[in-house]
């Protein structure tokens, strides 16, 4: 594990928090190392790279903000300081232009994360910063340094390692798909040593709803779009997927914070389901009227109201037997009741709300029970929906973070571990 003379920091996570955060303590003069416990780096990069890389949003930027609920006022220095404007630029010098799309979403023209990121590491190796991978973090040795379990590529077992470091900047990312890399298990460490850390829960998840069997063998994985979903008085517009479970998608995705919230204070949660949101209820009603009352219903749905077979099978869900008043029926293509009792599993979320707290961090996000330990990403206490923010809060607090660790260092904060809890 080469390190240089320089003041020395280690940032451990080699996710977009972690390699923002390296990339400008680079920039500063320190010597860096990234040690990453996958055999790659920016696994989690990539995959959300898979369907297009959704990397900001160009909303106004006070609107941005929002979209982070309760942790806008925290996160709003970092993302002050890394707009929208400042990753299309970023991504520019590294030569990956980007546009905005027709939802305001902005992507790489190449709409792909691997050549943004073979450009970036190409970066960083030019700057200096070592990396180290299959280097699980393990917390602090018993001379107080840091841990890790380092194994390399055919070998067998993994072998203990120590390793000193004037500042550290942790960005091990939350819990949401571990096989990619980030599991969670920087919690007990970080609480044996004082850190306070909210519960880890899923965020921008599915939701389970005990479906009856012909829906979940016949319509899952079908997707029905567009649909309208309004909880709390919340609507939202897109999609959603059918699962074998209950239901997912970006639609029900944007609505997650208040559903996870609802279902843990009553036990669950009905979201309302608009099936045909370009249409008005009268517009439902007059298309039914003028349907043959002789036909089937499924077939009057279909033709009428074009709605797609898992589309009907949804409304029988919500009731056990559709109303054969035309009145009744529209009102119920509107606002289909479905109620929900768990989101899924947090390692089949797309991100992860809960994290180290803002009462646990300094302005600067380093830690106030290990000074000189800065930390960023997902770990942090916040969640936001998909549309580019969890990416943009990933770059902008792994920068603020390093901002932080150089600020700490260059007031003569520099010490090598053993940190004092």
């Amino acid at each position: 594990m080469p390190m240089t003379n320089k003041q020395r920091i280690v940032v451990v996570g080699g996710g977009p928090a972690g390699l923002a955060a390296a990339e400008y303590l680079a920039d500063c003069g320190f010597g860096v190392q990234v040690m990453e416990r996958m055999p790659s780096l920016g696994r989690k990069f990539l995959m959300a790279g898979r369907g297009g890389l959704n990397i900001a949003h160009s909303e106004a930027h006070g609107t941005v903000l929002e979209r982070y609920g309760p942790a806008s006022s925290w996160l709003r220095p970092a993302l002050d300081a890394w707009t929208m404007q400042n990753i299309r630029d970023w991504m520019a010098g590294l030569g990956q232009e980007s546009f905005i799309g027709s939802s305001g979403r902005v992507f790489p023209v190449g709409m792909k994360a691997s050549p943004l990121l073979r450009a970036w590491l190409a970066r960083l190796n030019a700057a200096g910063v070592t990396f180290q991978t299959r280097a699980d973090w393990q917390g602090w040795g018993a001379h107080e340094q840091l841990l890790f379990n380092l194994q390399q590529a055919g070998e067998g077992a993994p072998h203990k390692a120590e390793l000193a470091a004037d500042a550290v900047v942790l960005a091990l990312g939350g819990a949401s798909w571990p096989r990619l890399g980030s599991s969670g298990g920087w919690v007990p460490l970080l609480q044996q040593r004082g850190v306070d850390v909210a519960p880890l829960e899923p965020a921008n998840c599915g939701f389970c709803t005990p479906w009856s069997a012909f829906l979940a063998e016949r319509f899952a994985g079908t997707p029905l779009k567009p649909v309208a979903l309004t909880f709390e008085g919340r609507r939202v517009r897109g999609e959603i997927v059918l699962t074998r479970t209950g239901m997912e998608g970006g639609a029900l995705y944007a609505l997650s914070r208040a559903v996870r919230q609802t279902i843990t204070a009553q036990g669950q949660a009905t979201v309302l389901c608009d099936l045909r949101p370009d249409l008005s209820e009268q517009d439902l009603l007059d298309r039914l009227r003028a349907t043959r009352m002789r036909e089937s219903l499924s077939n009057r749905l279909r033709k009428a109201i074009k709605l797609a077979p898992a589309a009907v099978a949804l409304l029988r869900e919500a009731q056990d037997v559709l109303p054969a008043d035309p009145r009744a029926l529209a009102a119920l293509i509107k606002a289909a009741p479905v109620t929900f009792y768990a989101p899924e599993p947090l390692a089949r979320a797309i991100s992860t709300a809960g994290g180290i707290t803002q009462a646990a961090c300094d302005e600067s996000f380093m830690l106030r029970a290990l000074p000189g330990v800065f930390v960023a990403g997902e770990m942090l206490d916040w969640e936001a929906p998909t549309g580019g923010y969890l990416l943009h809060a990933c770059l902008a607090t792994g920068r603020a973070a390093a901002k932080g660790a150089e600020a700490w260092l260059r007031k003569g904060g520099a010490r090598r571990y053993p940190l004092q809890p």
